[in-house]
């Protein structure tokens, strides 16, 4: 079993193996803020491992939802009672997705973001030492949520302890509180979630205590799905019906010299290169 460091972490296994086999199946894997944070950031993940013998999605939530915004029947709810809905919304989901393992850490968020936050990255670094995933999906550094950049950041330190044989191949950051549309399309990772649309929209659903509480996420992140697959290209047809964007952060586990800060805004300096040569050709 993994080690985790805080009392209120939860552990679940939807088909009920043992964690280390649910962990030695793993091939891709999540590290989201907050609860529905992997539904909607890694769903390319998730559908590409729906029922599949050969590939395993697993989640991991760090944070415990107790700061989430409540409306309607979940506007008198403590934040007590709100980390037990939400924990177990995500719960479900991890059924209803066929997850391989749901960890959820149990952090507040103002542990996540005070650095060095020691214990959220060894709990990080132990589950990915024992999954090794090929493929990893992250928050991305330009993600205007202070708690996202924050578990970004955490996770990043996590994967640059690993062994060289235990990194995985493929590392994403993925668009959730501010769209990735701004990167030149020669640098966008673009990930099909056209498959499984029915499996998308009752994921998100599940989240009723955001979706009725008083956030449509359910309908944001379809409607931002749809709209990256029509505006990626100006002068051809549609090629997906769904799409996200991630930006490629496997160079920042590969180079531990490499900030994130540094990275970020290079990629950010190149779009506005872009923009500048795109003025001064037509102005």
């Amino acid at each position: 079993m993994v080690e985790l460091n805080h009392p209120a972490a939860d552990v679940y296994v939807p088909d009920g193996v043992s964690e280390e086999e649910a962990l030695r199946r793993t091939t891709h894997l999540c590290v989201g803020a907050h609860q529905d944070d992997i539904e909607i950031m890694a769903y390319q993940g998730v559908a590409a491992c729906y029922q599949k013998k050969d590939a395993w999605f697993t989640g991991v939530t760090v944070t415990n939802g107790s700061g989430s915004p409540r409306a309607g029947i979940y506007g008198d709810f403590t934040d007590e009672e709100m980390m037990a809905v939400r924990r177990e919304e995500q719960r479900k989901a991890a059924y209803v997705g066929g997850y391989s393992i749901q960890y959820q850490l149990g952090y507040p968020s103002s542990e996540v973001k005070t650095p060095p936050a020691e214990k959220v990255v060894e709990d990080l670094h132990r589950i990915f030492l024992a999954a090794a995933p090929r493929v990893v999906y992250l928050h991305n550094p330009a993600d205007k949520h202070e708690t996202h950049v924050a578990c970004l950041l955490r996770a990043v330190d996590a994967l640059r302890r690993l062994p060289a044989d235990k990194r995985p191949g493929k590392v994403l950051g993925c668009e959730i509180w501010r769209d990735l549309d701004w990167l030149p399309d020669e640098e966008k990772v673009t990930l099909d979630v056209s498959e499984r649309q029915n499996l998308a929209a009752a994921l998100m659903g599940i989240f009723d205590s955001q979706v009725a509480g008083g956030k449509r996420y359910d309908l944001a992140a379809q409607g931002r799905r749809v709209a990256n697959a029509t505006f990626f290209a100006s002068h051809a047809v549609d090629e997906a019906e769904a799409l996200t964007f991630a930006l490629d952060l496997t160079p920042l586990v590969e180079r531990p010299d490499l900030s994130v800060e540094d990275f970020a805004l290079a990629a950010i300096d190149r779009f506005k290169e872009e923009v500048r040569r795109t003025l001064g050709k037509l102005a």
